[in-house]
């Protein structure tokens, strides 16, 4: 089989950032994991960050993630760009610059040709080429499903650092991406592919969320995460650091990828979306239908997700429009209510 004939997503059942462990298991996975007693590590698995930080002198502050999954897109180049691109944006929603990164690699050679997965990873050097840091090497195994992602580490002031549950009350949320890349990999994956959609889906999982490093610096960004696997919804519930406060949502605000909506109002969508909501819905008011589809559709490479102080609203908009970068407000956090969030 030529390369150009093979389509990736024929060759795994879930895809990209929704094929990760549902959140309810994930939960009981790490429940009795012991907690480090190292006065070092300055954010571990506690809150459900998106990295690790480790202090390295008194002001500088290392960043250490890994992300990796099966494909999300039939391109084997695309497909190593997104991977890519997903496992850097968690340096960059954490506040920091990443420096390094090395490949994870999961290949069933017996059903696809090692000239593939070099596909992949051309796909991801130039990723990585973009970001300004090199892949520096990495580790490959055999698989049934080929896997791709990438370990990748930072650096970051200790007084940028960017956690995802230290949001104030009266903030305001902004989102940087539109929601649907769950729900659009889907309907490609049954067989009701766009060009035009998939092109838009392709071109905002490759979008790298550099704009969080510059987010890192300005002290009136309080909190701030990216929105992958559990959806806008599973991520914003995590940012009211356990119902310390609650979030308004407003969904008409919510941006949408070109095609999202029809295909929600006709029940297409992942496995996941229903495991997200099986999670933390008792914690969500004013969710039905094709709300409910789209707010918790798991997100591949999705957008930084931060809150801000309103009074610092100006300079932030001034900032994206400088970038060229899309930016959405779409709520606010408030006092602790009855529901973490409520969309209105």
């Amino acid at each position: 089989m030529e390369n150009s004939e093979i389509k990736l997503t024929e060759f795994t059942l879930g895809g990209g950032c929704g094929c990760k462990i549902p959140p309810q298991e994930l939960k009981e996975l790490l429940k009795d994991l012991s907690a480090t007693n190292s006065e070092k590590l300055l954010v571990g698995n506690s809150t459900s960050d998106d990295a690790a930080i480790y202090s390295l002198t008194e002001d500088l502050c290392l960043i250490s993630s890994t992300d990796f999954f099966t494909p999300i897109v039939d391109s084997p180049y695309d497909f190593g760009r997104v991977a890519a691109a997903n496992a850097i944006s968690d340096i960059y929603a954490m506040g920091g610059k990443p420096i390094l990164a090395l490949s994870i690699l999961a290949w069933p050679t017996s059903k696809l040709p090692i000239s593939v997965a070099s596909e992949v990873l051309k796909g991801a050097t130039e990723i990585c080429q973009g970001a300004g840091i090199p892949l520096a090497g990495g580790h490959s195994i055999e698989n049934k499903e080929p896997i791709f992602g990438l370990a990748v580490n930072g650096i970051v002031s200790k007084k940028n650092i960017k956690k995802n549950n230290t949001a104030q009350e009266g903030d305001l949320i902004f989102i940087t991406k539109a929601i649907g890349t769950g729900i659009l990999s889907t309907a490609i994956k049954r067989g009701l592919k766009s060009a035009h959609f998939s092109d838009e889906l392709t071109q905002s999982m490759c979008q790298l969320n550099y704009i969080g490093e510059k987010l890192g610096v300005i002290t009136q960004v309080s909190a701030m995460t990216d929105v992958t696997g559990f959806g806008l919804l599973g991520h914003l519930i995590e940012m009211t650091d356990n119902g310390r406060i609650s979030a308004i949502i407003k969904n008409q605000h919510v941006p949408l990828l070109s095609g999202t909506s029809d295909l929600a109002k006709e029940w297409v969508y992942p496995d996941n979306t229903m495991r997200n909501w099986k999670m933390y819905g008792e914690n969500v008011s004013g969710i039905s239908g094709e709300t409910l589809l789209t707010l918790c559709d798991p997100q591949t490479n999705g957008g930084l997700l931060f809150a801000v102080s309103p009074e610092f609203k100006t300079e932030i908009t001034q900032l994206f429009q400088e970038e060229n970068l899309h930016l959405f407000e779409i709520g606010m956090f408030t006092d602790k209510k009855e529901f973490l969030i409520i969309v209105e």
